[in-house]
């Protein structure tokens, strides 16, 4: 009696024991360190059984003295596969578990922090043969060296992956080590830049060769390259531009037109509130991938603003005004500093997340609200079979011009105008009551560098006061926010804090942007700043061996890899943009080193462009300025800013302007002060016509 009743206890003891690990198990008390970050990425993270960590220094030790595996997860707030695999594993008890019990699990939030981005994508390209994209999972031995990476995986395979890496990295490490030794051999080749010690020579030929073998990828029936999907590539288009018009190259200049009119016309510009989406999923641009991305939109208003000055074409002045609306209404700070994207994903009519469903209309919702319009109103945006996208949602989209429009209807313009103008209110009235996509509030100074340039360039060429205000207040907000003490830049801010040591893209889009905001104010601390970081950048960033710059500081951690960024993607290359910056630098301070290392920088390049010219096609806008002439027009006398004004109504993209209202002792404007006349001076290498006072006569001198 006394052993039945021993082995009994025995066994509800055990069962017991059984049940509260059990119990353990399912309620794992998981410490997500993400509540503690500001970054709305790494915050929608915040509440999954993850034990997700930041990536920071003490994440980093933690590895290694635990000697366990890291998944680093990158994405960014916007991404919307990033959603979806956050949604089918993150959020999963099971793959948590599987997670957190074998491996410190970092998530990191690729727009605050680029340079651990580019580490990891490097290595993923390197492993999945040249394929990358976000969500970014990478796996990495306790000392950060990479050894697996993919970018979205169902939740199966996910943890299949996940089990068979821990299980090589238990039994067979060495395994491990080996190819963490592999990847480490392919990074440091990858991204960094030779001297080339062959003389620079830059002739026109080579633009020519390098853009006739890139024309064979052009679509010439919907504009952009010949593929689905399509990115806008602003940068590929603004290069185009100005070369079509320098060489008076008509099927060229019809070709970027074309591109611009299709973008325009597309579901991926905004018809209702403005502004364009990341990508068009379709060769017709009609379908985007709907996130809105401050970069794009930014470089955007600059290159339609150059358009219009081509062309005096009022659909790309429609397009700069109505984007810039939408930047202010729902992309810009009581600050003056900008938020960085709206995401892909809003709350549809079910409760759910769904991708676009902010922005898409449906048959019968369109006719009640637009009513006896409606005929019209569906010829316009092809509420038909060209516009339908699924599940009988419609994605606005134009096809035929105004004319066409007009002559088939049988109205005016102006009342085409004012029936837009309706149509427009009423549908952005109904849609603001509908959940709004995520904002990703964060401020970022290199993607504010490049909205501040497409708010001058708005300016230079619609005169429109309302967009420098905007500028100049931009313009201070980085001043007095993101310039530290020392002349070093800080990468993000948000809530009042600004943090992270900033990279090479923050300090070349704020110089780029600074020199251009000089250019049409004439205040020379604009100028004078754009010097001073371009002189901290060679302190901090600058390779002596290549003359290229690091991604990153001198003052930064060291990552896995230490990378040269130069080739030009969505955003220029921050070498590119570098180098163009120190090419106006010397020509305003006269300074031979700045000089030197520009044309040093491209002859680096050079041997790689011709290949992929849509992959440097900011060097060779660069190369345009040493294959014909570059002038400096110095404007000097009381009325230098009137004078300003009125040449900014000319595409001259192969010029820079220094000007004063008095003395000054910049080399370009130094002695040139007449208290009785303005003057203009037109100069190519400082050697200068006689000074003229109409601009016609200097818009002359500069068509020679």
């Amino acid at each position: 009696m006394k052993q039945t009743s021993f082995i009994t206890l025995l066994i509800i003891t055990l069962l017991l024991s059984c049940k509260g690990k059990n119990e353990n198990n399912m309620n794992h008390k998981y410490t997500n360190d993400l509540i503690n970050e500001t970054s709305p990425y790494l915050l929608q993270h915040a509440h999954n059984p993850v034990d997700w960590k930041a990536w920071n220094d003490n994440t980093l030790a933690e590895a290694k003295a635990e000697k366990k595996l890291m998944l680093i997860s990158v994405g960014y707030s916007a991404c919307h596969w990033c959603h979806v695999m956050e949604h089918e594993s993150f959020e999963d008890s099971l793959v948590a578990q599987v997670m957190n019990k074998n491996f410190i699990n970092i998530k990191v939030d690729r727009e605050e922090r680029p340079d651990v981005d580019q580490a990891y994508m490097n290595a993923v390209y390197l492993l999945n043969n040249g394929n990358g994209g976000w969500p970014l999972n990478v796996i990495a031995l306790p000392d950060g060296r990479p050894i697996w990476g993919g970018t979205y995986f169902p939740k199966k395979q996910w943890i299949s992956i996940l089990e068979q890496i821990t299980k090589l990295y238990t039994e067979s490490p060495d395994k491990l080590y080996q190819q963490a030794d592999n990847v480490e051999k392919g990074l440091k080749a990858i991204d960094m830049v030779e001297l080339n010690t062959d003389e620079p020579i830059f002739e026109s030929e080579f633009i020519e060769s390098a853009v006739k073998t890139w024309s064979a990828q052009f679509d010439n029936n919907l504009g952009g390259l010949n593929r689905a999907p399509k990115f806008m590539m602003p940068n590929n288009y603004h290069f185009l531009l100005r070369y079509a018009y320098q060489n008076n190259d008509q099927e060229l200049l019809n070709y970027v037109n074309l591109t611009l009119t299709k973008m325009a016309y597309g579901g991926i510009f905004d018809q209702i509130g403005g502004g364009f989406s990341r990508y068009s999923v379709d060769t017709k641009w009609h379908v985007p991938h709907f996130e809105k991305m401050l970069y794009d939109n930014g470089q955007l208003v600059s290159l339609y603003a150059d358009a219009y000055l081509v062309t005096k074409n009022e659909l790309y002045k429609n397009i700069v005004e109505e984007t810039l609306e939408y930047v202010k209404r729902d992309m810009t700070t009581k600050e003056g500093a900008f938020y960085s994207s709206l995401d892909a994903d809003s709350i549809n009519s079910e409760g759910k997340l769904e991708e676009g469903a902010f922005y898409v209309w449906n048959k019968e919702e369109l006719q009640a609200l637009i009513g006896d319009d409606f005929d019209l109103f569906s010829d316009y945006y092809n509420i038909n079979n060209f516009g339908l996208w699924e599940h009988g949602n419609y994605v606005l989209i134009r096809k035929d011009n105004d004319e066409t429009i007009l002559e088939k209807h049988k109205i005016t313009q102006s009342e085409l105008e004012n029936k837009k103008t309706t149509w427009k209110n009423t549908l952005l009235e109904v849609r603001n009551k509908r959940p709004e996509p995520r904002l990703d509030d964060k401020t970022l100074t290199s993607w504010n560098g490049l909205m501040l340039k497409g708010y001058i360039d708005a300016y230079r060429v619609f005169q429109n006061s309302e967009y420098l205000e905007t500028a100049l207040k931009n313009a201070q907000f980085i001043s007095n926010n993101m310039i530290q003490e020392d002349g070093a830049l800080f990468h993000t801010f948000k809530e009042g804090e600004s943090k992270f040591n900033g990279y090479l893209e923050d300090y070349v889009t704020v110089i780029d942007a600074y020199i251009a905001l000089y250019e049409n104010t004439l205040d020379t601390k604009w100028l004078s700043t754009a010097r001073d970081l371009a002189n901290y950048t060679f302190d901090k960033f600058y390779d002596e061996n290549s003359s290229m710059f690091y991604f990153t500081s001198n003052d930064d951690a060291s990552l896995v890899s230490r990378s040269i960024e130069y080739r030009d993607n969505v955003i220029p290359g921050s070498n590119s943009i570098m180098a163009k910056n120190l090419f106006k630098l010397a020509h305003y301070y006269d300074n031979t080193h700045f000089s030197k290392t520009a044309m040093t920088m491209l002859n680096n390049v050079k041997p790689e462009m011709q290949e992929y010219a849509s992959g440097y096609s900011n060097w060779l806008d660069l190369m345009l300025n040493y294959t014909s002439p570059f002038y400096e027009v110095a404007i000097v006398g009381k009325d230098a800013q009137e004078k300003i004004t009125e040449l900014n109504q000319n595409y001259l993209p192969n010029k820079l302007i220094a000007g004063s209202t008095g003395e000054s002792n910049m080399p370009l404007l130094l002695n040139r002060f007449n208290p009785e006349a303005t003057l203009i001076y037109v100069c190519v290498n400082k050697a200068c016509k006689l000074p003229v006072s109409e601009i016609d006569k200097a818009i002359e001198f500069l068509k020679e």
